[in-house]
């Protein structure tokens, strides 16, 4: 497996699994079993970086990541979240924000248990909460650092002001951010900022959610549960509008005998060498496809005529549907 150096001298493998969906976000959970199977073979294939919050099912996923990686400690490192907490005005659904110092320490204390770790390798804040100056943030998670606890600081979603006034008080090592051929607003302010900073990028959905694999179409339906029945980008007219996006990246993967997933993932890591994608996937085959990424290489003309053809195809929907405003972040 390639490697790849986030900031702060952070090497994880290039290609890392987000282990979200085994839990929530796209129906009930899977198989506890199968779920520890897929993440003990992503580690046999390389895989070294492991993405989980406590949020994601409700502590449900990073007691199953602690489960199954447990047998594995120094040899792969997981990252994982604080800033949610349930939301009473929501049926209790995790969408409250919350990142004040003492709720951080709390959350990594609970987190390091589930976990089954003595220390957290990166420690992200899930989203920015605007009551909470970000510099009392950053130095609530350098406390923890100087105890041991945590090892490195990270942020998802933030803005380039935010990402700056965070690394003034304590280095970022990376910004979790949604990044594919199917959203790409980041590029232009987050990038460069993070170059000029040092601090790597770890895109979540870089496969647009499961849309740009060409596994999901108009017609589709999602179980219960899936939070793609909530999204407007997903809904059935906004999926028919950008089939074209997928119909253009599947031609163009058969070109270079690849499948659309894999010019998906190695588009996004032939823009920078710091960018360490988190595909999330319940099978085995799917990840075996995903890893198969690094072995796609895309040439400068082909970045070029890529990049040329899918600006010329407007998405429709946004991501969130408007009661999830905290997820937008920022």
């Amino acid at each position: 497996m390639q490697q790849c150096k986030l900031g702060q001298g952070l090497e994880v493998s290039t290609i890392g699994l987000g282990c979200m969906g085994m839990s929530s976000g796209f129906g009930p959970p899977a198989d506890r079993q199968e779920m520890i199977m897929v993440m003990r073979k992503a580690v046999e294939l390389g895989v070294t970086f492991f993405d989980t919050a406590e949020v994601y099912g409700a502590h449900h996923n990073e007691l199953l990541v602690g489960e199954a990686l447990e047998p594995f400690k120094g040899q792969v490192l997981i990252a994982t979240k604080f800033g949610f907490e349930p939301d009473p005005s929501q049926g209790g659904a995790w969408m409250k924000l919350n990142s004040k110092p003492a709720h951080i320490r709390e959350v990594a204390e609970g987190s390091l248990k589930r976990l089954r770790v003595d220390a957290i390798d990166l420690l992200y804040q899930h989203r920015v909460d605007p009551q909470v100056p970000i510099e009392d943030v950053a130095g609530a998670v350098k406390d923890l650092i100087a105890e041991g606890k945590v090892k490195h600081f990270g942020l998802s979603e933030a803005s380039a002001a935010t990402i700056r006034r965070a690394h003034a008080v304590l280095p970022v090592t990376a910004l979790q951010s949604e990044y594919s051929l199917w959203f790409r607003e980041i590029e232009t302010e987050i990038l460069g900022t993070l170059e000029e900073l040092g601090i790597g990028l770890v895109p979540f959905a870089p496969l647009g959610k499961g849309f740009l694999t060409g596994a999901v179409s108009a017609s589709t339906t999602f179980e219960e549960g899936d939070f793609r029945n909530r999204s407007p980008r997903f809904a059935a007219e906004a999926r028919a509008a950008n089939q074209r996006l997928v119909d253009l990246i599947s031609a163009f993967a058969a070109r270079k005998k690849a499948t659309a997933a894999q010019v998906a993932l190695a588009w996004l890591l032939a823009q920078k060498p710091w960018v360490a994608p988190i595909p999330g996937t319940r099978k085995i085959s799917r990840l075996e496809e995903n890893i198969g990424s690094l072995g796609v290489r895309l040439s400068t003309e082909e970045l070029a005529e890529l990049r040329a053809a899918v600006e010329r195809i407007p998405v429709t929907g946004d991501r969130y549907p408007p009661e999830f405003k905290t997820m937008s972040g920022r």
